[in-house]
């Protein structure tokens, strides 16, 4: 990486590169499953942040990992979280008519096409984990599909939105949404930045330390994400907001208000930006992240 690029030049050049794996990954639009096949692309390569993309090619960097191989588990790392986001729009979750500024997959296709896109996103990310393209060592892929199914199952992300579910008019207690949030926003997060570590062999010490970053971080999106929800304009978010407090669902701001959640996101990222010392300027981008996390508008 060129020492002067900055970091949503960084963001743009992997979120490029990430778009143009994923095309090459989800077949062209041919055939009796085009609908299918469409509404995979339309949401795959509709745009968003690809943030956890630069996680995982970021924390690959600190451990010198093939550029290629990266890209792959990052390009399979945005399939589970759009296949999440296309399942979390459905009528039966957050009923949401918009996503990244434009209609959500359902609205876009069906509902019964929005399903099987999600469901086909999720497959194929560990299909292209489980190539050998990804990593020549069949026992370090295997541990990449279980880490990941693990942060994505039920004592991860659809376990936490699970918990976010049924939860919705309850009053929860701070140290319960704190575990709904690592486990439905922070695990696949988690994943994304301990991948390297994972491919590489990293010492016990820096495993430790991505992890303890990742958990802080995991918490400073989300608490991002309430106060975007509470405070943002649609039109800048490029989804509804306002959504959590008219569904009752539980967000760090029912128990922090919203200067209280500030402050916490403010303390979390500090936190965060500690357990990278080791890794010194490596780990610059990674830095980087933490204020783009925080500062963001969508």
């Amino acid at each position: 990486m060129q020492p002067d690029i900055t970091f949503s030049e960084r963001l743009e050049a992997i979120g490029d590169k990430v778009t143009l794996s994923l095309d090459g990954l989800i077949p062209r639009v041919t055939g009796p499953e085009s609908d299918l096949l469409s509404a995979m692309r339309y949401s795959a390569l509709g745009g968003g942040k690809r943030l956890r993309p630069l996680f995982v090619i970021e924390g690959g960097a600190l451990f010198d990992l093939p550029a290629k191989a990266m890209i792959r588990v990052a390009a399979a790392v945005e399939c589970i979280h759009t296949y999440s986001l296309i399942h979390d729009d459905l009528p039966c979750m957050d009923d949401d008519d918009l996503r990244r500024g434009q209609p959500t997959v359902h609205k876009a296709y069906s509902e019964e096409i929005a399903v099987l896109a999600g469901d086909a996103l999720h497959a194929l990310a560990f299909e292209i984990l489980a190539d050998e393209e990804t990593h020549s060592q069949p026992k370090v892929r295997v541990e990449l599909i279980s880490l990941l199914a693990k942060a994505i199952g039920a004592r991860g992300m659809v376990g936490g939105q699970a918990m976010d579910m049924t939860a919705s008019g309850t009053q929860m207690e701070m140290a319960l949404i704190a575990r709904m949030q690592r486990m439905k926003t922070g695990a696949l997060i988690q994943y994304s930045i301990g991948a390297g570590a994972i491919m590489a062999g990293a010492s016990d010490e820096a495993k430790s330390a991505l992890s303890g970053f990742s958990n802080d971080l995991g918490l400073v999106f989300q608490i991002t994400d309430d106060l975007l929800d509470a405070c943002g304009e649609s039109d800048e978010t490029g989804k509804a907001v306002g959504k959590d407090a008219k569904q009752g669902k539980a967000s760090f701001i029912d128990e922090l208000g919203i200067d209280g959640a500030r402050r916490r996101a403010k303390l979390l990222a500090e936190q965060a930006k500690q357990h990278l010392d080791i890794f010194g300027s490596s780990a610059l981008i990674l830095r980087q992240s933490v204020d783009f996390v925080i500062n963001r508008s969508r």
